[in-house]
């Protein structure tokens, strides 16, 4: 059994439990996380690091509601959601994670104010309480002066805060970064680090961090590592 806790194990925001993924390729099963076991704390800032191929991203997926694990369970706050339907899986989705990509993933017809707007757009809020909310994230990350810019106009850093910004609009529980500094020069993949710090330190975020770089891993307050499916709190050989 592999096994991460954080904190005191006391009801963490984020629980893991016996997890397994198995893919499979014509008749070939691929095990790609084995009897996995994480706990994180509300309020904490965590990186996962590990080789690629360890399943980085595979279990920030599952921990996201994007996939379902073959067997275990992934609670967030208390709700299973590997048992929810695809609707309420959804539905739970919009309200409760923000993601972060590595390639930004903005819609190049659209401003940044635009791109920030569409998650919101699953909401039952007003336009006016939409701009409100827009208007705070890009405040947040720094980009109110850039609101009306179209992503082709913005610098590859900017373009991650107008994603993060996105990932914050509604305010998640729980917000999971896949490489946020991996498209970046060192300069402004410090700037992104910064952020997502003061979003953890100020603002209270919990936040999950795949990266590959232990200059990224540094900033976060915990750091587990991930390899052949399996968790541990050193580095494998």
């Amino acid at each position: 059994m592999s096994e991460s806790n954080g904190g005191n194990g006391k009801n963490p925001l984020v629980a893991v439990d016996a997890v397994e993924k198995v893919f499979h390729r014509g008749s070939e099963e691929i095990h790609v996380l084995r009897d996995l076991h994480l706990q994180v704390p509300a309020g904490e800032f965590l990186a996962l690091m590990g080789p690629s191929g360890s399943g980085k991203s595979t279990l920030l997926n599952l921990i996201g509601g994007l996939d379902r694990p073959t067997r275990g369970t992934v609670s967030i706050a208390g709700e299973h959601v590997d048992q929810l339907s695809d609707h309420r899986l959804a539905a739970w989705r919009a309200r409760h994670i923000g993601f972060v990509f590595q390639l930004y993933n903005l819609l190049p017809v659209l401003s940044a104010e635009r791109n920030v707007e569409l998650p919101l757009l699953l909401t039952p809020l007003s336009k006016a309480e939409r701009k409100k909310h827009v208007e705070t994230a890009l405040a947040v990350v720094g980009l109110s002066h850039r609101a009306q810019h179209y992503p082709r106009t913005l610098s590859g850093g900017e373009q991650q805060r107008v994603g993060i910004a996105r990932a914050i609009v509604t305010d998640p529980t729980l917000l999971l970064c896949d490489e946020p500094t991996g498209d970046l020069d060192r300069k402004a993949g410090d700037e992104i680090l910064d952020l997502l710090q003061a979003l953890n330190r100020e603002h209270g975020k919990t936040i999950i961090m795949v990266t590959h770089d232990p200059h990224a891993s540094a900033r976060a307050a915990r750091t587990v590592y991930l390899n052949k499916g399996q968790l541990s709190q050193e580095p494998m050989k």
